[in-house]
Parts: structure tokens; C-alpha cells; sequence
């Protein structure tokens, strides 16, 4: 079978030549020469066996089979604009795959006020998150599973890029007849004798060390239990008075019945933790770009060195 060599420049003159009633009308508006665009029409008509145009004193106007080949034409054509709008709106990070590691739980605060930020400004990305604690987001990040992880602190074994974030304050969640629910705010003191609810995912290996170090080794084994479950079943063992849960700011969204929400302070105010974003730089996804864009613009690293001048 001989292939035919027809290609997009030529559907386009076919079909703008089928608007207009003469080749000398079609060329003006191709901003073509009249004999160059009649040489190319029989060039394609030569590559397909067929006529696809009557050229008569009276004008010019599509056969039969120009007006079957015309319409396959502007299907191709819109087809590969759609496809090109497509692409140049994936390079410029306005659509396509973004994977966000989440250390802790986003719902409020402002993790989940930037992803709705986000996908206020960019509809068409869609967003998969994937929880974890340090090691495992690092790791994550590091297999290319994940764009960027929005996790505390600053991993020392982590010397690719980071962005420093917001800051959330320490919450215990307490059962409601708790003694302890009555105040308006904790001390890290008053928590000395409590039994813990730990999560073994996401933030519980760094809240265990938080709890650790304000209470200076005061805590035993037995207070603290770990749960290998999701902060929903976590919330119905303290309503149940199974222990006292460790919680950041922006884990308070999830409200559950019987259970109490409460500051843990320090001596001079309440006890804060601070976020970061890290990623890889030889990340090429356009997506991670449009969020990391939105981050600094939201969160400025005011740490940053200025611009020499």
C-alpha cells in the first residue's frame, strides 16, 4: 500500500480554501501566492488519487470527495489543537499529576487552606496525598513517589531543598469528662500521669519525642501506646477514655463527639511546631513548580539571603 505524505499545513488549506469561493480569495487570506496555493491543492490531490476541488470561471467549490476529505480535515485539525492546548497547559503546571507527602493530618489549618488555595487556582491538577512519617516521605520523595513533602522540622539527613512553611500549635485531645478538659489551656506538666494514644504512622514518632522532651524522661513505657490507626479511630478510643492523643493544629477539623480539644503550653505560650516543604530540584514535574510558586508567594522564606545589588 503507498502511504500518503498529506500534512497538517496542507489539511489547512484545503479547508480554507473550501471557505471562500475563489483560490484567488483563499490565498489572500492564506497570505499565499495564488499559484503557489493551486500547485499544493493538486499536490494533494495527486497524493490521494482524488479531486477534491472544481475549478471553474465561476469560482471554486469542493466535489464530493473534497467535502468528505474537508470534514476528516477539521477533525484532524481541532483534534491536534486540543492535544496542543493540552500540552502547553501541562508545561506551564496548569494541569497533570501532583503526589503531596502529608506528615500530619490536613484538615484545617494551613495545609488545608493551601490545598484549597490550590486547587482554586489550578482546577485541572489533581491532587493525590500520601501519608508518613519522615523516613518514609524522604524515602518517598527520594524514589520520585512523591513531588514534595510538607512535614516539621528540618531532617538532617536531607540536603536537597526545603522552603520553611508555617508553624501549628501542639493540641492533646482529651475525653470530655476529662479533669483536664475544664481548662482553657494545658500545661506540659499537668500531663505527666496521662496515658498516651500514639499513632505509629505520619507525626507519632516525632509527637513521641516532643512529649519526651517536655517532660524530661518523666514518662514511662507505660504510658504510651501506640496505634497503628487512623486519627478518626483514634479520637473514638479517647472519647472512650482510652488515653490522651497528641495531635498538631491542623489535625482539629476532625471533630468527634466526647472529645475535647486543648492548647498544650510551654512556660511563655503555647507550644509550636514548625512546617517545612522539601522536594528535589531535579524534579521536572510542571505541577510541583505551580505549587511551590503558590507556597512561596503565601509563605516567603524571609531567611533567604537578598539578592546582591
Amino acid at each position: 500500500m503507498t502511504s500518503v505524505d498529506v500534512e497538517l499545513r496542507d489539511l489547512r488549506l484545503a479547508v480554507i480554501t473550501s471557505q471562500h469561493r475563489s483560490l484567488r480569495q483563499a490565498a489572500e487570506a492564506l497570505n499565499i501566492r495564488q499559484s503557489t496555493l493551486s500547485r499544493r491543492l493538486r499536490d494533494i490531490e495527486g497524493q490521494l488519487g482524488a479531486q477534491l476541488f472544481e475549478r471553474t470561471t465561476g469560482g471554486t467549490r469542493p466535489t464530493i470527495a473534497g467535502l468528505e476529505f474537508i470534514a476528516s480535515a477539521r477533525r484532524i485539525l481541532e483534534e491536534v489543537d486540543v492535544e496542543f492546548r493540552r500540552l502547553r497547559t501541562r508545561s506551564r503546571g496548569e494541569m497533570g499529576l501532583l503526589t503531596i507527602g502529608v506528615h500530619a493530618s490536613p484538615s484545617a489549618g494551613n495545609m488545608h487552606a493551601t490545598l484549597v488555595e490550590f486547587h482554586r487556582r489550578f482546577a485541572d491538577v489533581e491532587v493525590h496525598t500520601v501519608d508518613g512519617s519522615h523516613d518514609r516521605l524522604l524515602f518517598a520523595l527520594t524514589s520520585n513517589a512523591v513531588d514534595v513533602a510538607i512535614m516539621t522540622g528540618r531532617a538532617s539527613n536531607w540536603d536537597d531543598r526545603t522552603l520553611p512553611l508555617w508553624s501549628e500549635r501542639v493540641i492533646v485531645a482529651l475525653p470530655q469528662q476529662h479533669p483536664l478538659a475544664g481548662n482553657r489551656r494545658v500545661q506540659w506538666t499537668d500531663l505527666v500521669d496521662e496515658k498516651f494514644l500514639l499513632p505509629q504512622q505520619g507525626p507519632g514518632p516525632e509527637l513521641e519525642g516532643l512529649l519526651v522532651a517536655k517532660l524530661h524522661n518523666a514518662i514511662g513505657d507505660q504510658h504510651v501506646v501506640h496505634q497503628d490507626s487512623s486519627l478518626d479511630r483514634l479520637l473514638s478510643l479517647v472519647s472512650a477514655d482510652y488515653g490522651a492523643l497528641l495531635m498538631f493544629e491542623g489535625a482539629t477539623g476532625v471533630r468527634y463527639d466526647g472529645v475535647v480539644y486543648r492548647e498544650v503550653w510551654d512556660d511563655d505560650g503555647p507550644t509550636r511546631v514548625h512546617f517545612m516543604a522539601y522536594w528535589r530540584e531535579a524534579n521536572a514535574n510542571p505541577t510541583l513548580g505551580s505549587f511551590l510558586g503558590m507556597l512561596r508567594e503565601r509563605y516567603p522564606d524571609l531567611s533567604a539571603e537578598p539578592d546582591a545589588t
